[in-house]
């Protein structure tokens, strides 16, 4: 009924106040380290323009993930629902387009409604008006796309052509209908290909390290020795760029080979070894993953200016989040997957004129999977019973509500696959991680107390001084598992194809010690 009144408001423009307008900024592997509002002890980056959202709005400091990989995230963003709801497991998954979905639900209340830039959901978008999007992961230089249906060849890169096409779109919609526009970046994900004007931008600077770059993983299990995610062991050539990224033109190369091979050939000269190879590619890694964030951060700029120049801001709730956190160096990882903090945690800021307070935070544990519940209470829709997250719209007026959730529910699947990160599921809390490596050959209980181990480097499960603690989160799991109709055993559906999910040969060979001597 209320999707009808909506409608019929819409069409006759009788309502009493416009309905909002819904811009969705979503990065691919975007982390809170990297995000200066955050305020990270390493001051890696200034990020203005995300920080604008957070001045003008509210910066969420605990948005957690339900499952920390790229498109189980984009079907919880879609639906609302876990991923053993919406069944998109892994990367190696389908999405089931005919299952409810926020934009379906805007759409048919009256809304115009776009995604632009990452998919990653392998089927086509249903419930937009107009969808342009990367095939699969997408190439940072010179991408061919996907235009409502059609293939496209783009020219530029990557992160300026979303950008751009964002702000073309919402110049071009249909001004008598409120929008979602989703704006979907696939920076700064593997191999973090900057934008040839960002080659250089930091000069010499040496990035600080995190303390525990090198860490030997003796506090934890046989999951934590065995994944294959470090920047000693499986940074490849393309990721330390001693080979160019694919589909640049000869014009691109030129400028690309000018920068980076006497920095290669001094590389080379020094022939490095040991932990002088890991201080090498983490230096590279930092240059080049900020250098792809900096270029979001204009683009993200670009799309705010835009909505003000429409003269729609005002009536524009803007959310800016990603799909998962990211390791920088931390444990000496890249990538995601673990239930620990880097890759849990994820960006999340929110900005809506006259409904948030200017420069506000919350410490409340919010989630991706809020998302669409907040959209659809927002525009006066029901919010359906199946989806399984909560609208922030409380949390945006300054109000906590006292059932709000204390802790959540965690669950990785994707193995074997890219990087060897074992399944896992567990409970989160403010101070507290249980979770269980649950395959038969490795069946495991990990307890982390982050209060006392901020760097969560130590695995007290045995420890009797945690007896009670461990007891209550055992209960707490258990409650949340029954709750979220978590089933016992995986589906089929959540078994990893065979070749599925595994490190594309687009990614480069590994880069060995030896790599640094050529």
């Amino acid at each position: 009924m209320k999707s009808l009144l909506l409608s019929l408001a819409l069409a006759t423009g009788l309502q009493a106040a416009a309905p909002p307008n819904f811009v969705f900024i979503f990065c691919d592997d975007l982390t809170v380290q990297a995000i200066s509002a955050y305020g990270h002890k390493l001051k890696l980056l200034e990020t203005p323009h995300m920080d604008r959202i957070a001045r003008e709005g509210m910066l969420f400091e605990r948005c957690l993930v339900p499952n920390s990989i790229c498109g189980p995230s984009r079907a919880v963003i879609q639906t609302g629902k876990y991923s053993h709801r919406n069944g998109f497991y892994h990367n190696g998954s389908r999405f089931d387009s005919s299952q409810p979905t926020m934009p379906k639900m805007l759409q048919k209340a009256g809304y115009q409604t776009a995604v632009i830039g990452k998919w990653h959901l392998v089927s086509d978008p249903v419930g937009f008006d107009h969808w342009h999007i990367l095939p699969g992961q997408g190439l940072y230089y010179n991408p061919p796309m996907i235009r409502d249906g059609q293939q496209v060849k783009h020219e530029g890169y990557t992160t300026d052509l979303i950008g751009d096409f964002s702000v073309e779109w919402l110049k071009n919609r249909d001004k008598t209908k409120p929008f979602l526009l989703m704006s979907q970046h696939k920076a700064p994900h593997r191999e973090w290909a900057p934008a040839l004007r960002h080659l250089g931008w930091q000069g010499d600077r040496v990035f600080p390290e995190p303390a525990t770059l090198f860490d030997d993983y003796a506090g934890r299990g046989r999951a934590e020795k065995e994944q294959d995610m470090t920047l000693e062991k499986t940074f490849t050539e393309r990721d330390a760029k001693l080979v160019p990224p694919p589909n640049l033109t000869p014009a691109q190369l030129k400028v690309w080979n000018a920068y980076y091979e006497p920095l290669n050939e001094k590389m080379r000269q020094a022939s490095l070894s040991g932990k002088d190879i890991v201080h090498w590619r983490y230096q590279r890694y930092m240059h080049d993953y900020l250098a792809c964030v900096k270029a979001v951060d204009e683009n993200v700029g670009k799309l705010l200016d835009a909505l003000e120049a429409e003269g729609v801001a005002e009536n524009t709730m803007v959310i800016l989040s990603s799909d998962q956190g990211f390791y920088l160096g931390e444990h000496g990882w890249f990538d995601k997957r673990w239930i620990y903090e880097e890759s849990l945690t994820t960006p999340f800021f929110a900005r809506w004129p006259g409904k948030i307070q200017p420069g506000s935070r919350s410490p409340a544990m919010v989630s991706i999977l809020d998302v669409p519940e907040t959209f659809l209470e927002a525009a006066g829709l029901p919010v359906p019973a199946e989806m399984q997250g909560r609208s922030l719209l409380p949390l945006f007026a300054g109000k906590t509500p006292a059932d709000w959730r204390k802790s959540f529910y965690y669950h990785y699947y994707e193995f074997p696959g890219a990087h060897s990160v074992r399944k896992h599921y567990g409970v989160v809390t403010d101070r507290y991680k249980l979770f269980h490596f649950y395959e038969p050959d490795m069946n495991s209980w990990t307890l982390i107390d982050r209060q006392s181990d901020p760097d969560e480097m130590t695995n007290v499960y045995d420890d009797p001084a945690h007896a009670a603690a461990r007891a209550d989160l055992h209960a707490e799991l258990t409650r949340l598992r029954t709750e979220l109709k978590v089933p016992e055993q995986d589906p089929p559906e959540s078994v990893l194809r065979p070749g599925a999910g595994k490190a594309k040969k687009a990614a480069g060979k590994k880069a060995p010690a030896g790599a640094a001597k050529k």
